[in-house]
């Protein structure tokens, strides 16, 4: 096959990197800047840097609490989420269940619905049915991390499914005639060779509900609140502090592009797992 224009290639990456690139400069410019420069300077250049906006945030104690919850309920759930689906999707996959494939397919359908719709038998639920005492889910970082089990969990099936389906059942069943119990088959068989996929699955319900705005607004007032939440204090009847909001945005990137590029070699392994090979 006759390769591509090499000059073309090169302009469209450029194209795709400056469309990618450009909003977090600009975030960037905004975030260094003194709030009297927002408005009377081109809002693209950057004379010199501000670094007071970030400053204030870190000495914040509420936005560090703030983090923090993002941190633990983004982290939990990502794990929870991953080790149930990895379960469901194995039971899927080397059970003979009557009906999965109906059983796979309304899991989706669990996801199509927009979250808006759920928000007020949510807040019943979290307000009134699991609040007995002084035990509650509103306002917990577990009710966070359960509740966006409901969201992540069938997207992580779908996700994962292919991986599991991937790994061939000659290999459950050798190790089954050596001797090998069900869960030995498990731990020492399926899920080294699923290592991709939980790691693309584990990433990507880990950005989902870190970045999750809606539910964490509605259903925390203080002590689950999250990092993203946090932004619309910034927006008041005075006026918005453009620079503050651009720091914590620039802030909150940061882990996401860590883990990124930590696990970037198992979500591209991921993404390709189960290719058809000639």
């Amino acid at each position: 096959m006759r390769p591509g224009n090499p000059v073309l290639s090169l302009l469209l990456w450029l194209v795709i990197s400056f469309a990618t690139l450009f909003p977090i400069y600009w975030l960037f410019v905004i975030s260094v800047k003194p709030p009297v420069d927002l408005f009377t300077t081109p809002s693209l250049i950057l004379d010199r840097a501000y670094w007071a906006n970030y400053a204030e945030v870190f000495t914040d104690e509420t936005l560090r609490r703030y983090m923090m919850n993002s941190v633990i309920i983004s982290t939990g759930n990502a794990v929870l989420v991953t080790t149930l689906a990895f379960f469901a999707c194995y039971a899927l996959s080397r059970y003979d269940l009557g009906g999965k494939e109906n059983i796979f397919f309304w899991t989706i359908t669990n996801r199509m619905a927009p979250a808006a719709v759920f928000l007020l038998p949510l807040f019943l639920l979290f307000t009134q049915v699991f609040a007995i005492g002084d035990w509650k889910l509103y306002d917990t970082r577990i009710g966070m991390i359960l509740l966006y089990c409901t969201f992540n969990l069938p997207f992580a099936i779908w996700t994962l499914r292919p991986t599991i389906d991937g790994i061939p059942r000659e290999l459950d069943e050798a190790a089954t005639v050596d001797g090998a119990t069900t869960g030995q088959v498990i731990r020492q068989v399926v899920w080294p060779l699923a290592k991709p996929g939980l790691a693309v699955t584990l990433i990507l319900t880990w950005v989902f509900a870190w970045n999750e705005f809606l539910l964490a607004a509605t259903l925390t007032s203080f002590n689950a609140r999250t990092i993203t939440t946090g932004l619309s204090e910034y927006v008041t009847t005075t006026g918005t502090e453009w620079g503050k909001m651009a720091s914590i945005s620039i802030i909150t990137l940061i882990p996401a592009l860590v883990i990124f590029a930590v696990v970037q070699r198992h979500i591209v392994a991921g993404l390709t797992f189960g290719a058809v090979k000639e």
